[in-house]
């Protein structure tokens, strides 16, 4: 009975961990958690077959399936492999194939363990046709549009001797520095940040609109290659023939002939890995003849050739000395451990984020607790554990969460479905007011040098701006007086001021610091509604049925403008002269595509994709990423994907050639000056 309840709750924990790791990529565990856990389900469950359920979390590859996306079955399901943590159970599989194989001579293929979304890629004819996600190893999601926007993947190939159908699989990769510079923007706006670049990756990958994706810079390294009439019998040799065909094949890959290679190739990139621009955790052992693949086979979920090392996260024991709270610009309130400081993964680590009431409750902290700390994709600090047979009867007080606002006293609210805390008066909470000026004089947004957090600060403590409209009625002489000004910061400070006026509508929609309304969301806005009073204006209804608009974002927006001090805030600024509509005056085009809603699709001759965009946007379209009743017309190239014709068929939308378009707006086509090569890149 004992053991049939904790199948039971296993089975229930671990269809909770995927759905957050896989689907709304917040995972709570680390992979070493989730794997002993599953190992654990998975003993149990062959000591009680009577208890088989065919929706185990043992019977399954994790999915990431999306709504939103076309899903297609792969030719060949993407099977999962069996992993390990224990160098003693690598060995244990070394001696089995051995035994597998009567014996006969074999070769290990060892290759790094890229940590990153799985993507198989069809190629025809020497062209990509068709990008699919894992899924749930039977099928996937379709996200060929948005795999064009990784550069490294080779969309169309120079002739050579690749079979004429072939699928190449891999990962695709977030490397460190778009991840933190993709995290460092997300902090900026108080958005939720990526645990790890592998759910950096996940998430970018499944956005509808592949302008983003492209802005994120995403990688990707192939490691296996599928199809009839493949040039060699081994692996690793296939590998090297799909790196001289054009793909980004990792020079890392190894053969060994003896276990004690494989352990010495383990144990130098368990050290050297942290010099990789690119995630890794483990690393992946294959039988390097395919013929000796076939003899050895599969079992029910993975193949009998292959298997995963991982690496443990390193981690360190420190004590929880307090724990502070930190107010935000939108009001989120933040957790932060402060610990003594110790040595991790090369730097000092003295604090480490506990992300909301939630993760504190979960961990049972005390003051004074020893806790293991490891590195969120080895970049962010967290505590993953307490150490409880370090607790004395000396411990402090039990970590809660607080109740009211640390900077202004207000009691915090928690809204229906999310995991913060918030404090509701935004009007009078300290953080939240400098916050909100930083965000708006910032480089993206109204561009006012000089204004940085401690020259906000001074101001604020002095009484001289209390919102970001009182930016504007600050005086050269009152500047000069500041503690550390004089009169060359007043002129470059008013100078600034002067010259954000000047500013474009969207940048200012973006400055006002509207929940969820970050850059792109701000210039979607602007193209779509076109004025500040327009979007005030606006109904639920008529916000979520603008492209890439959803019921969150337009939720904020009509929330924000329901508060009388914001609207008076956006008429003062308005007032003072700052854009508060798009100006037809700014575009080179006309208004030809006013109004109209355009996908692109296909490679072009005349045009860059980017190019085309521009076009749309300064002729009064709108530049959409998936076809959808609404949309007006597809500018369609060649090698327009063949799902997007059928679903233009489909729902009667147009498609618009390269030159009727051009002709449509009143523009000659561009002389032709690309080699063959660029022609074939749909950018």
């Amino acid at each position: 009975m004992e053991e049939r309840n904790r199948i039971m709750e296993l089975r229930a924990l671990l269809h909770k961990y995927n759905q957050l790791y896989y689907v709304q990529n917040s995972p709570v565990i680390s992979d070493y958690e989730f794997d002993t856990l599953m190992r654990e389900l998975s003993d149990l469950e062959l000591k009680h077959p009577e208890l088989y359920d065919s929706n185990s979390p043992t019977q399954r590859v994790g999915s990431d399936l999306s709504k939103g996306f076309e899903q297609s079955k792969h030719q060949y399901p993407m099977l999962s492999l069996d992993n390990t943590y224990s160098e003693q159970e690598v060995r244990e599989w070394f001696q089995r194939v051995r035994t597998g194989l009567g014996d006969e001579e074999f070769e290990i293929c060892c290759e790094l363990k890229y940590d990153g979304l799985s993507i198989s890629l069809i190629y025809e004819d020497g062209k990509l046709v068709k990008a699919v996600t894992r899924g749930d190893g039977v099928q996937g999601d379709v996200v060929t549009d948005n795999v064009r926007t990784i550069r490294c993947i080779p969309l169309v190939l120079e002739p050579g001797t690749y079979p004429k159908s072939f699928e190449i699989r891999g990962e695709v990769l977030m490397p460190w520095t778009s991840f933190e510079r993709l995290n460092a923007e997300r902090e900026l706006n108080e958005e939720p940040l990526f645990a790890n670049p592998r759910n950096a990756a996940s998430g970018t990958l499944k956005l509808q609109n592949p302008a983003i994706v492209s802005k994120r810079q995403l990688d990707s390294y192939l490691y296996y290659l599928l199809g009839d009439g493949l040039p060699e019998d081994g692996h690793y040799e296939n590998m090297m023939a799909a790196a001289s065909w054009g793909f980004k094949v990792s020079d890392h890959m190894k053969k060994c002939s003896s276990i004690e290679q494989v352990m010495d190739y383990i144990a130098y990139w368990d050290v050297e890995r942290r010099n990789l621009p690119v995630a890794t955790d483990g690393i992946v052992l294959k039988v390097n003849s395919l013929r000796q693949q076939s003899e050895l086979g599969f079992k029910a979920k993975s193949p009998r050739w292959a298997i995963a090392y991982k690496f443990q996260a390193e981690r360190q024991l420190t004590r929880l000395e307090s724990v502070s709270f930190q107010v935000g610009r939108t009001g989120a309130v933040t957790p932060v451990a402060n610990l003594e400081p110790v040595q991790l993964s090369g730097t000092v680590v003295k604090r480490a984020t506990l992300h909301n009431a939630d993760i504190i409750e979960g961990l049972d902290l005390h003051i004074g607790d020893m806790v293991y700390v490891e590195k969120g994709g080895e970049i962010i600090p967290k505590i993953t554990e307490v150490d409880f047979g370090s607790r004395s009867m000396l411990i402090g007080d039990k970590v809660r969460f607080i109740e009211t606002c640390p900077e202004c006293g207000a009691r915090l609210i928690r809204y229906q479905g999310e995991a913060a805390h918030y404090c509701p008066n935004s009007s009078s909470c300290p953080p939240q007011i400098k916050g909100r000026i930083e965000h708006f004089v910032s480089r993206k947004a109204m561009n006012i040098d000089g204004l940085g957090p401690e020259t906000i600060d001074l101001f604020y403590q002095a009484g001289l701006i209390k919102d970001i409209a009182d930016i504007y009625a600050l005086g050269a002489r009152d500047i000069a007086r500041m503690e550390r000004l004089g009169e060359k910061s007043a002129s470059n400070i008013i100078k600034g001021i002067e010259k954000s006026k000047q500013i474009p509508f969207e940048r200012v929609l973006f400055a006002i610091g509207i929940r969820f309304v970050g850059e792109t969301v701000a210039k979607i806005l602007a193209r779509a509604l076109g004025s500040m009073d327009a979007i005030r204006n606006a109904s639920m209804e008529t916000l979520v049925g603008i492209d890439e608009i959803g019921a969150k974002i337009a939720g904020s927006i009509v929330s924000f403008f329901a508060q009388p001090a914001n609207s008076e805030l956006v008429d003062r600024l308005a007032a003072i002269g700052l854009k508060m509509e798009m100006e037809s005056g700014n575009d080179t085009g006309g208004n030809a595509l006013d109004g109209k809603g355009i996908v692109i699709s296909g490679v072009f001759e005349h045009h860059s994709r980017d190019e085309y965009k521009a076009l749309i946007e300064s002729n009064g379209g709108r530049n959409v990423s998936s076809i959808s009743a609404q949309t007006s017309f597809i500018l369609a190239g060649d090698n327009m994907g063949p799902a997007k014709r059928e679903k233009a068929q489909k729902l009667g939308i147009p498609l618009v050639s390269e030159l009727e378009f051009l002709k449509m707006i009143g523009l000659e086509p561009k002389e032709n000056t690309k080699t063959n090569n660029e022609l074939l890149l749909p950018f």
